[in-house]
């Protein structure tokens, strides 16, 4: 959870944030900071895509964008507020998928001192904590139904209590939503309520996947490794290799690359032989029967998550980040992999 308020989103931010501008227009790939997480533009379909947020950001509409995970959806969430007439008013964000059922309708909406056990003092919501400026309310899919309610009727401009209150909050936010999941078919599916994607999506921003914008990959992944080693660089044939590679964890999934060569290489230009194997496409190692027990794919993808996960002694968003997958997905694939006979090294 973020919240940036006046003094530090004035610090973070450009003057001319809230002014619209052209700069996307027939550019060069250009680096731009938007509260404090640097933007990388480069491709045709990102310089559209920034194009369609300053004109979306001048507006107070509600904004859902969609994309896949590691894509950069926060990113363009942030942009909408840095060129907003909010943008020096407070920016906060929530990971609707990060905290339990039972946490998300008080860190929302508040509560009253004695509202439940160890409410000892009243809390405003994060509703009131960006009061004039921006909410992002991230993986938004992940809300149960009596929050969605909820959330609903604040959207239609509807007063709310606080947990435990008797006094109703009205509060003046621009909401940004962002899923990396299909709402529609979550709708069929009976687990997002239809009145509450069409309240959210009055404005849709779709980000593309990494491989739609393969000319980003390359200034994407000088970027990662000048904040490694501003002294490296890749060759040519190994930004080509990087161009090549489908990348299913997209911009997220770059970095860790970018991350994990820049650490195993010791030479100043990084070429082909230092890229990992599963981007390079370099065969592996043959498997020797009597040391490894034969692995369906299955059984290799879950023998090397666990090995990843005693690398990182147990730690879950770590040995996401190695494995270039969100933490979402690892937790899904260990619920997986419990219903599962385990297929370990001999």
């Amino acid at each position: 959870m973020t919240v940036v308020g006046d003094t530090e989103a004035s610090k973070k931010a450009p003057v001319t944030a809230c002014s619209p501008g052209s700069e996307y227009q027939n550019q060069p790939a250009r680096t731009q900071s938007y509260l404090g997480l640097s933007a990388i533009i480069a491709s045709e379909p990102m310089q559209k895509l920034m194009q369609l947020v300053i004109k979306v950001a001048q507006t107070n509409a509600t904004v859902l964008i969609t994309g896949e995970s590691g894509s950069g959806k926060e990113l363009v969430a942030r942009a909408v507020h840095h060129y907003s007439l909010r943008c020096t008013k407070p920016w906060v964000d929530l990971n609707c998928g990060a905290l339990p059922e039972h946490l998300i309708e008080s860190e929302l909406f508040g509560y009253e001192k004695g509202a439940f056990s160890g409410a000892e003092t009243m809390k405003p919501g994060l509703f009131e904590a960006a009061s004039m400026g921006t909410l992002f309310l991230d993986e938004i899919g992940e809300l149960d139904i009596k929050t969605q309610v909820k959330l609903l009727r604040v959207l239609d401009g509807v007063p709310y209590y606080r947990l435990g209150g008797t006094k109703k909050v009205t509060v003046d936010v621009r909401v940004v939503a962002a899923t990396n999941i299909n709402l529609e078919e979550a709708i069929q599916g009976g687990k997002f309520r239809a009145d509450l994607f069409h309240r959210l999506s009055p404005i849709q921003v779709r980000v593309p996947p990494l491989r739609e914008r393969p000319e980003d990959i390359g200034p994407l992944a000088g970027f990662f490794l000048e904040q490694h080693d501003p002294r490296r660089r890749f060759t040519p044939e190994a930004i080509e290799i990087l161009i090549k590679y489908s990348w299913p964890g997209n911009v997220r999934e770059l970095r860790n690359v970018v991350t994990r060569t820049a650490v195993y290489s010791s030479s100043e230009e990084i070429g082909p032989g230092d890229l990992p194997a599963e981007v390079s496409g370099k065969q592996m190692p043959a498997v020797v029967p009597d040391q490894i027990g034969t692995y369906s794919l299955d059984g290799l993808e879950q023998h090397t998550i666990f090995k990843v996960l005693a690398q990182t002694g147990g730690h879950q968003q770590k040995a996401a980040d190695i494995l270039g997958i969100s933490r979402r997905t690892l937790i899904r694939k260990l619920k997986l992999y419990r219903n599962m006979p385990c297929e370990s090294v001999a």
